[in-house]
């Protein structure tokens, strides 16, 4: 690589990295707390278990309750509420989350567990907005600031992703010189950092480009959502414009055998009651999702007149949703279980150690360059002769 080339890489990699170093520190402390927070739930005592039923045979299953009366069991504890959402996560089948609200978008909504299988109300979780937990999240995913907050960090990373492929570029002419890995101890302390952040940072390089890239795909979930509801959805709903929506809503069990019958083998995710986002004035959104590691986390969107609970359309989500879908549990490290928690936060640990080498390389090399600068400009002492008429 020319000297010219070399100046201009360099260049590139310290200035993304100053810029992003400081909100990508942010973002690895308060993620390393976020990849296990179904474990730190379940210690704060804010997850939500289906109580023990009494076994009838070994291995059998009770029989799931009718999904009308799991909804009249929310409604019996808030009369004055409307049905917003219900879903079921996918390691949990024995319970049923119901989202109520005075409005299809009440934003003071409420929500209720109620077990899948008696229809009998559980607990209330708590709403996540308070707790330690929930100001980590919402630290980590948009800075308190919304869209902006988001969109801002989905920007922070496409600089993180800048600063590891320019780092790469200048590795290797770097590495040329030294054995791979190789640490030079016995100098000085700014040296042997120096090759602390370049091991680390190669080592660290495919898991940082993985979750840089998932995590700016991330900040655009709104956004897309927004693109996806103004176009596909608008089409599937667009044969009921003008109409008045349903006096009364169908039978909830019957619609999602309907969705079931037309998805046969998905389970069903979540259901969008109607005038939510989701859904339309005039449907049930019910979103099934498949059995598998990689399937559970796609949704495929059936469309049920929820005046007379049949099916009126269903399609695939697009590309850019299927992307978004699959980033978000790659981000936090929630598709391999234990094992891959226990690696991401690793992982996690040596990056923080990349991004705070790397400050701390700047601010040492900003000293010293302080420090010879009057040395250079001091005037110097003569040396014997020097200086004596000649």
């Amino acid at each position: 690589m020319s000297p010219v080339s070399l100046r201009r890489w360099s260049w590139i990699h310290k200035w993304s990295s100053l810029v992003c170093t400081v909100f990508m520190l942010l973002l690895c402390l308060t993620g390393l707390p976020l990849i296990y927070h179904h474990q730190i739930g379940q210690l704060l005592g804010n997850e939500v278990a289906a109580p023990a039923l009494p076994s009838t045979q070994a291995g059998a299953r009770p029989p799931l309750a009718d999904l009308d009366r799991v909804i009249a069991a929310g409604k019996a504890r808030y009369p004055d509420k409307l049905m917003m959402y219900m879903s079921q996560e996918a390691d949990e089948p024995a319970l049923w989350f119901l989202t109520m609200g005075k409005h299809p978008n009440d934003p003071g909504f409420v929500s209720i567990a109620v077990d899948a299988r008696t229809a009998r109300y559980v607990a209330e979780p708590p709403i996540e907005g308070g707790g330690l937990m929930s100001f980590l999240f919402h630290l980590h995913v948009d800075l308190f600031a919304g869209v902006a907050g988001k969109l801002f960090l989905g920007f922070m990373g496409l600089l993180l992703l800048v600063a590891v492929v320019s780092g790469v570029v200048l590795y290797a002419p770097f590495m040329r010189k030294l054995e791979f890995g190789a640490v030079r101890h016995g100098r000085s302390a700014r040296l042997k950092w120096l090759d602390l952040h370049n091991l680390l940072g190669i080592v660290t390089l495919v898991w940082t480009l993985a979750v840089g890239a998932t995590g700016v795909v991330n900040t655009l979930a709104d956004v897309l959502l927004q693109v996806w509801q103004a176009t596909e959805i608008a089409a599937m709903v667009k044969p009921y414009e003008g109409q008045p929506p349903p006096a009364a809503l169908a039978s909830m069990e019957q619609s999602v055998a309907h969705a079931r019958a037309v998805q046969p083998g998905m389970k069903v995710a979540f259901i969008a009651f109607p005038g939510t986002p989701f859904a339309s004035a005039h449907h049930y959104g019910i979103y099934m999702r498949g059995d598998q590691a990689l399937t559970a986390r796609l949704y495929k969107p059936v469309l049920v007149d929820a005046g007379t609970g049949q099916v009126t359309d269903q399609r695939t989500l697009p590309w850019y949703l299927t992307a978004l879908l699959l980033s978000q549990p790659l981000h936090f490290g929630d598709y391999g279980g234990a094992g891959m928690q226990f690696l991401w936060a690793l992982l996690d640990l040596a990056t923080i150690a990349v991004l705070g080498s790397g400050l701390y390389l700047w601010l040492k090399r900003g000293r010293a360059a302080k420090a010879a600068a009057p040395a250079r400009t001091a005037p110097q002492p003569a040396l014997a002769g020097e200086g004596e008429p000649r």
